[in-house]
């Protein structure tokens, strides 16, 4: 198996038994290079149908730990589990429920792209013409199919390396900066084929990427971790204090008579406000949006726009890892 800048494929065995077997299952995963430790007793999970972004700032050791899972390097202590299998025991059993991109793929230059398949496909006997077709349009390449892949631009190629990847139905994905390099409308296309493919294959998906707004549009969760630790695992669009009340921005033409008004409510409070731009900031629940509202009306207050605000991937990032920044 080529472990650097090569596309894994290995051939397919079906998971263990039960539906809510994580496809990888990551536990107290330690790194550790003479006296520095690397990762530090990292546990998480992937499960079936889910795309998890790996985030950290630079030297987390998110490339560390994609080795690790890949069998690429060893580990120290802990373990890593793909589809209930020990990477470290059962090296085969386990690496064949994976497909991937470590660095960049590497093809043949003067081959087509059905021909790269092709090639890939005859490292096992499970994959036959209709599932390299399938692959295919699964990825959109028909149109580029009998072309040299050395006439391929960048987005392409990395098409082509998922293809690959996901010859052998494999139940985990791991991608390594997928739209590295790509313009806007190739990390949009990208973003949108790994969500298909998430969908129609039922595969885990576990990408690292630099770019917080794409694993924001992408990935169902994040996992992020800082200097070899897990900091936090959070549900993309959930609030950071579950029993937090919704913020809401409210335009109005007197912010002082708004504040003093919605003050006067029992179950409504105030945060900010904000003079230059006319707007008051409060928490409040839906049910006490009517209240609010005519407290407004009868406060003499005209409203002009209320809208819910939600802290953007970056901005929890940054709260997460004090203030580091992504690599």
């Amino acid at each position: 198996m080529e472990v650097e800048q090569m596309t894994l494929t290995q051939p397919n065995r079906p998971l263990q038994a039960g539906g809510e077997e994580p496809v990888l299952r990551m536990q107290d995963v330690t790194k550790r290079i003479g006296r520095k430790t690397i990762v530090d007793k990292l546990s998480f999970d992937v499960r079936r149908g889910e795309i998890v972004g790996l985030l950290g700032p630079n030297g987390a050791g998110k490339t560390t730990t994609i080795r690790m899972m890949t069998g690429l390097i060893k580990i120290s202590a802990g373990d890593v589990k793909i589809g209930g299998r020990s990477i470290q025991d059962h090296f085969k059993e386990a690496i064949v429920h994976v497909g991937g991109i470590i660095e960049n793929p590497e093809f043949y230059p003067y081959m087509s792209g059905y021909d790269n398949l092709k090639q890939a496909a005859r490292m096992t006997d499970s994959v036959d013409e209709a599932r390299i077709m399938e692959v295919i349009a699964l990825l959109g390449l028909q149109e580029a199919l009998h072309k040299k892949v050395k006439a391929y631009s960048l987005g392409m190629r990395q098409r082509l390396g998922i293809a690959q990847a996901l010859l052998d139905r494999p139940k985990l994905l791991i991608l390594d900066e997928p739209t590295n390099g790509l313009d806007p409308a190739g990390i949009r296309e990208m973003r949108d084929y790994l969500k298909k493919i998430a969908h129609t294959e039922g595969i885990a998906i576990l990408v690292s990427s630099h770019l917080l707004s794409e694993i924001e549009q992408m990935c169902t969760r994040v996992v992020v971790i800082q200097n070899g630790k897990l900091v936090t695992e959070h549900a993309i669009g959930e609030s950071g204090n579950a029993g937090a009340l919704p913020e809401l921005r409210i335009r109005v033409d007197k912010p002082d008579a708004a504040k003093r008004a919605i003050e006067a409510l029992e179950n409504v409070r105030v945060t900010e406000v904000r003079e230059t731009e006319s707007d008051v900031i409060c928490q409040a629940a839906d049910a006490d949006m009517p209240e609010l509202i005519d407290a407004l009306r009868r406060a003499g207050v005209a409203v002009y726009r209320i809208a819910e605000t939600k802290k953007s991937l970056e901005d929890e990032f940054l709260q997460w890892t004090g203030g580091n920044q992504i690599a």
